[in-house]
């Protein structure tokens, strides 16, 4: 089962950092990922063909400084007149193929925009309309696919077809004028596409962008769609912005701390352990720049950021455990652990001022046939615990942040450290090219909205399990499990209740006793399993 273990999203950043074999830092941890040696990944692709010359960040250049990284301030004084970066000329993913149901249409929100995502079976393509119902502005989500295929709004009965024509008004006289052909009667169409397994779209209606897509594609990532690979998917929704979601995923160095007893992370045998948690410096150097993204080297892993949602680590990945046996040095050997891969690929979608997405998948291509027999909802257990454990700390983060203003970031931060390289790089960019936040256009004021009560936040139902198919299915599988158990723990006392003494042996009465114990007892255990792992899982930091 050691192949399982990849699919822990957030132990990779500080296994790549070293070479070594691992010591374990944390008690029980649910989840590890070493990494040894770099190798090439076909992940290269997504970017340009070019070698890229190293051009570190100067604010980075030292591990340990007393001096604050005012490189994002100066930047800012020095390419006011830079180009901006357009957010609503970028693709951007909706959701995994294989967590939408092509029974319903789906409502998301995506750059502020209301958007309904549905399947038409006439033309076997996924659709993407403004979710508004040109009749009295119905949410088209909440609609239905008729016999017919097309998409009804169920507030008065419209139907549109895969174009977003009106096919249908139930109220217009047959004899009457063919309101339904006026433009007016029309549903706005996004250009979409359907790339790894993923639903992507374009922000902008307009005539001019219908065939964008041979024009501007979506990032591709060859391992997606490589059947060597896995192709494992999940996606949450976040109770914080895009802007601290990115940068979150891009620190290594609060995985031992903020995820501390969920995942192993590996230290160097070289430093003595300062601490419980065994944080250590860590090597990052940017080396390049521009409003394509950046680019940068994490000692043994090379690290990607390709705006506005893509973000990825590629390292090779070990399985080696010290045993205290001697390691084989056969080159076979080596070259068969070397050509082991695994990538670690985050897509983040600014839903809108303190929203955002997360769609994260790990191909790999060893243990493949681990995930054709574990169904993806067990993977989601450990790796939603593991946003639930900094998730907190991030809301009330980005609600300082805003207080002070996005712009004013590198003033009220202190990040002295080349650990931070890749969060001050996040920020640097972010401030070059879109003045320090998301562009809303007329969306919002940006203004970000009241923090819920804990229990809300934290909340994975609403937030994973009702769009997630696979754990849909096992919620529903184990409450059904819960049912049946309650059922027989009291029809085994109701059996006890109405059966006269002596009509049954002591042995069975007993057995019937036993049985209506222990079934009420794994009732009461499954219940408990279910609301913690598909409901609400507090993280107290103090007492792990």
């Amino acid at each position: 089962m050691e192949a399982l273990k990849p699919s822990s999203f957030s132990s990779f950043y500080l296994s790549i950092t070293n070479t070594r074999q691992p010591k374990t830092q944390c008690d029980k941890p649910i989840l590890n990922l070493p990494f040894n040696r770099l190798t090439k990944s076909s992940f290269s692709s997504i970017d340009s063909s070019k070698e890229v010359k190293p051009k570190l960040l100067s604010s980075l250049s030292s591990s340990v400084s007393t001096e604050p990284i005012n490189l994002l301030e100066q930047e800012n004084q020095i390419h006011k007149q830079e180009e901006k970066f357009d957010w609503f000329l970028q693709w951007y993913p909706v959701m995994p193929v294989c967590d939408l149901d092509k029974r319903v249409p789906h409502a998301k929100r995506i750059m502020g925009l209301d958007i309904v995502v549905w399947w038409d079976r006439n033309e076997s393509e996924w659709k993407v309309f403004d979710d508004s119902c040109p009749h009295r502005l119905a949410p088209l989500s909440e609609g239905r696919i008729d016999q017919w295929g097309r998409l009804q709004c169920v507030y008065h009965g419209w139907c549109f077809n895969g174009s977003g024509d009106c096919k249908f008004i139930p109220q217009a006289p047959p004899d009457g004028p063919p309101v339904h052909t006026f433009k007016k009667a029309c549903v706005s169409v996004y250009p979409s596409t359907l790339q790894n397994g993923i639903v992507w779209f374009w922000p902008k209606s307009d005539p001019q962008y219908k065939d964008i897509l041979t024009k501007k594609k979506p990032p591709y990532i060859p391992e997606l769609d490589d059947p060597s690979y896995t192709k494992s998917m999940g996606n949450r929704e976040i109770p914080y912005g895009y802007e601290v979601l990115t940068e979150n995923l891009m620190d290594p160095a609060h995985v031992p701390y903020a995820h501390y007893g969920i995942m192993n992370t590996q230290a160097s045998k070289n430093r003595e352990k300062a601490d419980r948690e065994g944080g250590r410096p860590i090597e990052i150097n940017v080396q390049k720049l521009d409003i394509n993204g950046f680019v940068a080297k994490q000692e043994n892993g090379t690290n990607k950021f390709l705006p506005p949602c893509v973000f990825y680590l590629s390292a090779p990945f070990s399985s080696n455990k010290s045993n205290g046996s001697v390691p084989s040095t056969s080159s076979k050997k080596s070259s068969s652990v070397a050509q082991r891969k695994v990538l670690l690929l985050f897509i983040c979608v600014p839903v809108g001022p303190g929203k955002s997405r997360l769609i994260w998948a790990f191909p790999r291509n060893f243990g493949v046939w681990i995930d054709r027999i574990v169904p993806r909802w067990i993977f989601h257990v450990g790796q939603n615990l593991i946003l639930d454990s900094d998730l907190y700390l991030l809301h009330v983060e980005e609600h300082k942040i805003m207080e002070l203003g996005p712009s004013n970031w590198q003033k009220a931060c202190f990040v002295p450290t080349k650990s931070d390289a890749l969060v001050v790089a996040f920020r640097k960019w972010l401030n070059k090219y879109s003045n320090g936040q998301v562009d809303w256009g007329t969306s919002f004021k940006g203004a970000l909205p009241p923090s819920p009560p804990r229990e809300q936040l934290l909340d994975r139902y609403w937030s994973h399990v009702v769009n997630c198919s696979s754990c849909r299915v096992a919620i529903k599988g184990l409450n059904a499990l819960e049912v049946v158990l309650q059922v027989l723990s009291i029809a085994s006392i109701g059996i006890l209740a109405a059966t006269k003494q002596g009509v049954i042996s002591v042995a069975a009465r007993s057995s019937l006793v036993a049985m209506a114990v222990l079934t009420f007892v794994a009732s009461r255990w499954l219940s408990h399993f279910i609301y913690k792992n598909f409901h609400f899982h507090d993280y107290n930091h103090a007492l792990r």
